[in-house]
């Protein structure tokens, strides 16, 4: 019989989580207007894109605005201008992810619906603040430096040729979303993390049902009535996941392997291993924050060169110039749409006072188009002498910590897609999924040889 004392792990920061008070309006006056013409909160509002011209009126007339959203959530200050983004990212100690999470609401769970998956997002990296994070993130740090990421390489090669392969027995016309850009990136975050070939397609299945739990909690009766059985295979789907998991952190900490997943799992701050909900929340973090950015930028790219001809050209011309091409089409694409912080105390952004425990939203795709940063904002240029200077990866202690590998995922998917087929074209469809927090392109159809293109025909050569 053993009779050691259980472990003592570090608290979870969710246990002080900040609820929704329910405020339609702010504590103190608003000097700028509130603006008609999108609803912000609205997951719906988003399938037609984002709304840049809205962003404008913004920016321009109400960089800081107040915005209510659906009871018993509490309004938000929505902020859009380039520097006042970068205000708030720098200066964490007055604006916290960990008081109230990245969420836009976070809404008290009396039927206690999904929330261990509420409890993993709580307490995973993104939502902690100073020493935590900056513990937390330097454990994990070493596979995301450039050493590690050369070690990845040929293996992303090898995925992005097989991809490109499967697209091209399909062609002319495909899905460029589900054939390429859902693939890509999910391949390269399981070889980071040490997922089993034998694990993969499960996650994949999983990280669709997760996309669809935001709409699933806010909108129960819709989801209902647009997929009827929802709601049993998605209680089936995390209860399989977090087995998943757990059974894969108690191998990791027993049988430890150079990957990942061992590292999350033997996570400790001081000398007390990290809870549950942390090693849940670790892992669902990078598989989806690593996935969205680059998945949907690829999608967004690929459109954008549709659309800018002289760009395209350009980088065929000069294939040195794809990363600068890449780093433009996230600046327009802004694949992560937002992320919230929550007042630690009274303070303000641009001329606007903001009370304690108030939401803050930054609003990356305006920020991304501030022409006092970039001028004409809405013209894809990648020769701008500030090509890398947007915020698609967020800024300061939160930038985002796989950046290197989205861009070394970006970069060789580019060099490889023009060489095989440089004219590839977006027919005008797509699907924009509900979601507010990315920009998520599900479904883009592309003609791998140009508009109206045909399969070239290959000519025996006489012997």
């Amino acid at each position: 019989m053993n009779n050691a004392a259980p472990l003592e792990h570090h608290p979870a920061v969710s246990d002080d989580i900040l609820l929704d008070s329910g405020a339609r309006d702010p504590v103190y006056g608003e000097i700028y207007p509130r603006l008609d013409g999108f609803k912000l909160g609205v997951t719906n509002a988003w399938t037609a894109g984002q709304p840049f011209d809205f962003y404008r009126r913004m920016r321009d007339d109400a960089p800081v605005m107040w915005s209510q959203i659906k009871k018993p959530a509490s309004g938000f200050w929505s902020v859009t201008r380039y520097d006042d983004v970068k205000q708030v990212e720098l200066n964490p100690q007055l604006f916290s992810s960990q008081r109230g999470s990245i969420n836009m609401s976070v809404l008290s769970n009396p039927t206690g619906k999904a929330e261990r998956l509420m409890y993993a997002a709580y307490n995973s990296l993104i939502n902690l603040d100073a020493d935590l994070h900056r513990e937390l993130r330097t454990q994990q740090a070493a596979f995301f430096f450039p050493t590690y990421i050369e070690t990845l390489k040929r293996r992303v090669g090898e995925k992005i040729d097989a991809l490109l392969d499967n697209m091209e027995r399909q062609g002319p016309v495909v899905d460029f979303a589900k054939l390429f850009s859902i693939e890509l990136p999910m391949f390269t975050l399981c070889e980071m993390l040490g997922v089993d070939e034998d694990d993969r397609a499960d996650i994949i299945k999983w990280m669709h049902y997760l996309e669809l739990a935001p709409q699933f909690i806010t909108h129960p009766l819709r989801m209902l009535l647009s997929e009827p059985t929802f709601p049993f295979r998605f209680e089936n789907m995390l209860h399989d996941m977090f087995s998943y998991g757990e059974r894969v952190m108690a191998d990791r900490i027993q049988n430890p392997r150079e990957d990942l997943l061992t590292t999350i799992a033997n996570a400790k701050l001081g000398d007390k291993p990290m809870s549950q909900s942390y090693l849940d929340g670790s892992w669902l973090l990078i598989i989806f924050a690593g996935n969205d950015t680059t998945r949907n930028s690829l999608s967004g790219t690929i459109r954008l060169l549709t659309e800018f001809p002289d760009q395209r050209q350009m980088v065929i011309d000069d294939p040195s110039l794809i990363e600068r091409m890449s780093h433009e089409a996230l600046r327009m694409v802004s694949p992560v749409m937002h992320m919230r912080r929550t007042a630690v105390e009274d303070t303000e952004v641009a001329g606007q006072r903001i009370a304690k425990d108030e939401k803050v939203v930054m609003w990356y795709g305006a920020a991304n188009r501030d022409p006092s940063v970039f001028p004409d904002p809405d013209v894809f240029d990648m020769t701008r002498p500030n090509v890398d200077k947007h915020l698609a990866f967020g800024h300061g202690v939160h930038r985002c910590l796989g950046n290197r590998v989205a861009q070394m995922q970006l970069k060789m998917a580019y060099e490889r897609i023009l060489e095989r087929f440089p004219h590839i074209h977006w027919t005008g469809k797509q699907k924009i999924e509900p979601i507010i927090l990315v920009h998520a392109i599900s479904s883009l159809q592309v003609n791998l040889y140009g508009k109206d293109g045909k399969r070239p025909v290959q000519v025996a050569v006489a012997k």
